[in-house]
């Protein structure tokens, strides 16, 4: 598991960062745990969030572009992919992965990464920060969008 190499989640001050939480609907119990990871995280930093439901992650990178370029300073990208007996699992992990990667780089904005990629449903739950999780992943995922949006509002005020 990787929960021993996370980064601390130190407290950051979000004031006046605008999130959309972009969240796949599938897998109900581990996407819950994710969006309300995510959630609490944005609340803690004191920044304001809009929540966006697609149906899978596969249309997370569209919708993600979609809301950057409509102003939001950071996204929040919340999905769920368990492996199966197809390749499905590769194409959509590929496609979420390097799309949300792209739609970053190309505005020049955060996207904090919540997808889980799994092997099986233990595993998500194990990091959907619900009750009994041993992570929470959609908390790590705001955190790192927050933290970073916070990052380049400082550094393009020394531009």
């Amino acid at each position: 598991m990787s929960g021993a190499g996370a980064a601390d989640r130190d407290h950051v001050d979000g004031t006046g960062i605008r999130v959309a939480i972009i969240a796949g609907q599938w897998h109900d119990t581990i996407a819950g745990g994710l969006l309300a990871g995510a959630q609490r995280e944005v609340e803690r930093l004191g920044a304001t969030a809009d929540v966006f439901p697609v149906p899978g992650s596969f249309e997370l990178p569209v919708v993600a572009k979609t809301a950057l370029e409509a102003g939001f300073d950071a996204v929040v990208a919340l999905g769920v992919i368990i492996r199966g007996g197809t390749p499905h699992f590769e194409y959509v992990s590929d496609a979420a992965t390097s799309g949300l990667t792209r739609v970053a780089i190309e505005a020049g904005k955060p996207v904090g990464f919540g997808v889980l990629t799994l092997d099986d449903e233990q595993q998500g739950l194990d990091r959907a920060g619900l009750p009994d999780s041993k992570e929470d992943k959609g908390a790590e995922a705001a955190h790192a969008a927050i933290s970073t949006a916070v990052t380049l509002r400082k550094l393009r005020v020394l531009l």
